[in-house]
């Protein structure tokens, strides 16, 4: 049986600057952050053991509420997966959010040592980092079968990982805006968020920079994979205008469903899992007809985690369409396993077809992913946006 709808508690609202997709092949560099540089390890010079053979375990780093029940006797897939491997599973939730986490662990990998993990789960732009700084593992694919033969095309070759040597998406998800059905007929696009005279002061929009602007430069013509420094300005004093003028109530993170329960906004923008974990159908979630952003949450092997073979099967079963459907029925995301959909009846039949976890092609060709910024250009459009929620 499913996780009702009603009980789930969105992690999706801990990310911090999640738009950059790897559902997108497109755009160009990687996100770079403060504390970067100096860190980088050179190839070949921090070698790891695997010890999957002698050693049947693997301990696994998650965000929370991302996974069915683990003491759900008889109905966990974690369970499954150790009764049929022998591999025993140390299973943490200890990712809130992608750069604490990375506060954790980076003097580990930085000086070559271990972080007593085997496998965690970080979204693509903080996995596009790591690679770049030569933190983690390369997988070996002849041990994960499922994931060619069952990842989704769309997610195959993100421009950070395109061989997916490194990365496996755990699970996905949409940015775009709900609203109240109760109090709104639907807001189709960004540009009636912003200008509808009616829902004045009754809008937020989220904090979290790459997100938001992301629709400000579709709506300016600009294209959010591949823009200037002149086009982001004049997106950012759009968007100024619209908080001057009042029709942005205020920015928010993950409490913006708060204000869509209480009733304080009938409308927002919104993340796709978030709407549907509030289990009331009033509340509608849709893809803005400016496009969509897309994001996916990835497994990664740490340099020196000791059971890289055995992080390897336990992937492959989660690519298992059958396991992917269990998963997916339960927390409602995004899920990139093909052939999920054909097993999911089996166990939440209102779960078929529900676009949020098997969006249409359609949909996902609509998917934009943020352009890769180096440190300065981060610094700098990070102050901009600031600036405004500031104001």
């Amino acid at each position: 049986m499913s996780k009702p709808l009603s009980s789930q508690v969105s992690r999706r609202g801990f990310m911090r600057g999640a738009s950059l997709s790897a559902l997108a092949v497109g755009g160009s560099g990687l996100l770079a952050s403060c504390g970067t540089e100096g860190a980088k390890v050179e190839e070949g010079s921090c070698e790891s053991t695997d010890k999957s053979e002698s050693e049947q375990e693997v301990s696994f780093s998650n965000w929370p509420l991302y996974l069915d029940p683990i003491k759900a006797k008889d109905t966990s897939t974690l369970e499954k997966f150790e009764q049929v491997t022998g591999i025993a599973v140390s299973y943490d939730t200890d990712v809130n959010d992608n750069l604490s986490f990375k506060a954790k662990v980076a003097p580990q990998l930085q000086a070559c040592k271990s972080t007593s993990r085997d496998v965690f789960v970080l979204t693509d732009w903080m996995a596009a980092q790591m690679i770049e700084l030569g933190w983690l593992q390369e997988l070996d694919h002849a041990n994960m079968p499922n994931v060619d033969a069952n990842l989704l095309d769309s997610l195959k070759s993100p421009s950070w990982d395109p061989e997916r040597k490194y990365s496996v998406p755990w699970q996905s998800g949409m940015t775009g805006i709900a609203y109240n059905a109760e109090l709104t007929d639907p807001v189709t696009s960004f540009q009636q968020l912003l200008t509808r005279p009616e829902l004045k002061g009754k809008i937020t929009l989220l904090t979290e920079m790459r997100d938001t602007m992301l629709f400000m430069l579709l709506m300016q013509g600009a294209d959010p994979e591949d823009f200037t420094d002149d086009e982001f300005s004049n997106a950012i004093a759009e968007l100024q205008k619209y908080v001057d003028n009042g029709q942005v109530r205020r920015f928010t993170g993950n409490d913006y469903t708060d204000d869509l329960k209480q009733g304080n906004v009938a409308a927002c923008e919104a993340w796709s899992g978030d709407i549907a974990a509030l289990g009331n159908p009033k509340f509608k979630w849709l893809a803005p007809e400016e496009g969509i952003s897309l994001w996916s949450d990835n497994m990664l092997v740490p340099n020196l985690a000791e059971h890289k073979t055995n992080v390897e099967k336990l992937i492959n079963f989660y690519y298992e369409p059958v396991n992917a459907a269990k998963l997916a029925a339960w927390n409602y995301y995004f899920c990139p396993v093909k052939g999920a959909e054909d097993e999911i009846a089996q166990f939440d039949k209102s779960a078929v077809g529900n676009p949020l976890i098997f969006p249409a092609e359609d949909m996902l060709s609509r998917g934009y992913t943020f352009m890769g910024l180096d440190a300065t250009q981060d610094k700098n459009y990070q102050a901009q946006f600031n600036q405004v929620q500031g104001g």
